[in-house]
């Protein structure tokens, strides 16, 4: 697979509880990432056992599934910041290369 013309960075996944996800949002801002994703209504099998998506009494409720990318300079910080925040909360983290196709984005 070419990654010409491409720039390579960090991509950051967290899987935590609706109520945890401001957290993760602000260790994001905090980290200098310029933006995000979420996805609500996560489901997914794991050690607390099966997790629908769907919202039964408040968005708090479900899981939520949090993006974002950095240049990899600054992922270790983030890494650490979610790390420390996942030894209070349920949750996930996946750290993977990505390649962007523009860079300026996440600057």
């Amino acid at each position: 697979m070419s990654h010409e013309g491409l720039t390579r960075m960090t991509k950051v996944e967290v899987v935590v509880a609706g109520a945890d996800a401001s957290a993760v949002a602000d260790q994001f801002k905090s980290s200098g990432a310029t933006g995000y994703t979420t996805v609500s209504g996560v489901s997914g099998l794991g050690h607390g056992g099966y997790h629908q998506g769907r919202l039964l009494f408040n968005d708090q409720a479900a899981l939520e599934l949090l993006i974002t990318v950095v240049p990899s300079e600054r992922a270790q910080g983030l890494i650490d910041g979610l790390r420390t925040l996942l030894d209070e909360a349920s949750g996930v983290m996946f750290v993977s290369e990505t390649f962007v196709s523009r860079p300026e984005y996440f600057a």
